[in-house]
């Protein structure tokens, strides 16, 4: 597979949905941001996509094209395809773990949750990097869509639980669309049952929701019902995204209550 930068997605790019929930944000995430990588199969006359940030990849296109070999640099990651895919990735790698998400639908405020003495509950700045660094080692893979610890506290999109220094517990953007960002949650394995991932959460959502009111960006072309040419035209068309039903608050918030990660409008 050949590697393009961040900002320079192939044209064929808008195979790919844009203003649904869940993670197919991360295109527009890439796109925004400059974290990620664009992967075709080759220079010209494209026939599969794929584009990667953090652990998760997307992957499009017709998987009669590849030689199972050419998935190398999908190792490791959640991959979302079409079932057409799953010859091709089982061909490709030893094991495949099925990952299925859960959707639910926010249509009410929940409880603020008590926050312990002595801790504090507050977004990230920059300066708070090299304490995103030495957190509990199980919460790293969350900064990986900001290029780590520093890039995430610099993006400013996310809310930390600290108790002297210490980061306890922590939710940021993980994907940020132009109408649904995806959200993460984590928190260090010693301080659970305590709800300080949902208090960071519900800072994030105050923030989201002052920040995001009547925005509207639109980072790629708007997807046809056709793939452009050199894909595969057996590709489903691009899904329709309902509007919201929480009209007060304006948004929609799907969660995986298996992983903690939760996708916000």
């Amino acid at each position: 597979m050949i590697p393009h930068p961040a900002h320079q997605p192939p044209a064929c790019a808008r195979v790919f949905p844009v203003g649904a929930p869940g993670t197919t944000a991360l295109v527009e995430h890439v796109l925004a941001t400059g974290h990620g990588t664009w992967w075709t199969d080759r220079a010209e006359h494209l026939r599969v996509i794929a584009v990667t940030c953090g652990d998760h990849a997307l992957l499009a296109g017709d998987p009669t094209a590849l030689a199972p070999d050419r998935l190398a640099p999908l190792a490791g990651l959640c991959v979302e395809a079409s079932a057409r895919f799953l010859p091709l990735l089982g061909t490709a790698f030893d094991r495949l773990h099925p990952w299925d998400r859960m959707l639910y639908v926010h249509q009410a405020s929940g409880t603020p949750p008590r926050v312990p003495r002595g801790v504090t509950v507050g977004r990230l700045r920059p300066e708070d990097g090299p304490a995103l660094a030495e957190a509990d080692p199980s919460m790293g893979w969350i900064h990986a869509t900001w290029g780590g610890p520093s890039g995430l506290a610099a993006s400013r999109q996310g809310w930390a639980a600290f108790r002297e220094g210490r980061v306890l517990a922590l939710a940021c953007t993980r994907f940020a669309g132009s109408r649904y960002e995806d959200v993460a949650c984590a928190t260090d394995l010693s301080e659970r049952r305590q709800h300080l991932a949902l208090a960071c959460v519900r800072g994030s959502d105050r923030r989201h929701h002052r920040a995001r009111q009547n925005r509207h960006l639109e980072l790629l072309p708007r997807p046809s019902r056709q793939p452009p040419p050199g894909l595969d035209r057996r590709l489903p068309p691009p899904p329709r995204v309902r509007p919201p039903h929480d009209r007060a608050h304006g948004r929609q918030r799907p969660v995986n209550s298996a992983s903690g990660r939760v996708n916000r409008a």
